[in-house]
């Protein structure tokens, strides 16, 4: 007679099983963006050498590493005057965006009256106008925040309108059918709906109203340390100073990156526990 080996009981979870699976998420995370940086600043170097390139054309990366580690206070001030143009304007365009197409969503006859406006806004040379906002407003952050928001308001209006359309028919039909008026549905059912749209417009403006602000300080930005990181760029390219150039650049992309990274953190807030893009996946 034999004796069968008694079954084996499933063994309890590891407690560092969630350590791991955080630590495996962080290099898949970190590890690409740093190695292509790596690559990058590489082909840089390589291109340089190879090509012969002078400083004054494209500077080297330790040329670059070193104005950083110079220049880096120089730049607080401009940076600054930067982020609050661009955080006024786009606070101003996510204002009157979102506004803008729950009026033309409400109304057939408001949709049909204002957004071709906003399709003229879009087309309109920016660079060609902001000298009459000088005229108008004066050189400043007020030019420069109102250049801003005009760049970054299309995005946010029209994806704010589409998302407001695109809501499933057979909620509205329910709706519809419960007894709820118009502007019950546009702001308990179209405009929750309407969030991944909303927020995907708002990641748009948050580099659209940087550029904007950037663009303003070409044409209305001051010196003294208030003419923003536009004003930097223009000095420096005038003075063929290329790694103050290129430091101010950089600069302007941090600003960008701030705002894009709050947006998407308020995405991950508003949708990160129900909707499709920010659930996370399984690779």
């Amino acid at each position: 007679m034999t004796v069968l080996d008694a079954p084996e009981l499933p063994k309890a979870a590891s407690t560092h099983q969630p350590a791991r699976r955080w630590r495996s998420l962080a290099v898949r995370t970190v590890l690409p963006p740093l190695g292509a940086f790596a690559v990058g600043v590489g082909l840089w170097q390589l291109v340089i050498v190879v090509f012969g390139v002078p400083g004054y054309m494209l500077p080297s990366p330790a040329t670059m590493a070193s104005t950083i580690t110079d220049e880096f206070g120089t730049l607080g001030e401009p940076t600054w005057v930067t982020l609050r143009e661009s955080v006024l304007g786009f606070v101003i365009a996510a204002f009157v965006g979102v506004l803008s197409a729950l009026v033309m969503a409400r109304w057939r006859l408001m949709e049909r009256s204002l957004y071709p406006y906003l399709i003229l806004l879009q087309t309109v040379p920016i660079v060609a106008v902001a000298p009459l906002f000088v005229v108008w407003l004066g050189p400043g952050i007020a030019t420069n925040t109102l250049v801003a928001s005009m760049i970054a308001l299309f995005p946010v209006a029209a994806n704010t309108l589409q998302g407001l359309k695109s809501v499933d028919r057979n909620l509205v039909q329910l709706y519809t059918m419960a007894g709820a008026p118009p502007r019950v549905q546009l702001l308990f059912l179209r405009l929750p709906g309407a969030l991944p749209a909303i927020l995907t417009g708002l990641r748009v403006a948050a580099g659209a109203s940087v550029i904007g602000a950037i663009v303003g300080e070409f044409v209305a930005g001051v010196g003294g340390g208030a003419g923003g990181l536009g004003y930097v760029i223009t000095e420096s390219a005038v003075q063929l100073r290329t790694p103050q150039l290129f430091l101010a650049v950089i600069g302007a992309s941090v600003v960008s990156l701030l705002l894009f990274g709050v947006v998407v953190l308020v995405e991950k807030y508003l949708l990160g526990k129900w909707h499709e893009s920010v659930l996370p996946t399984d690779e």
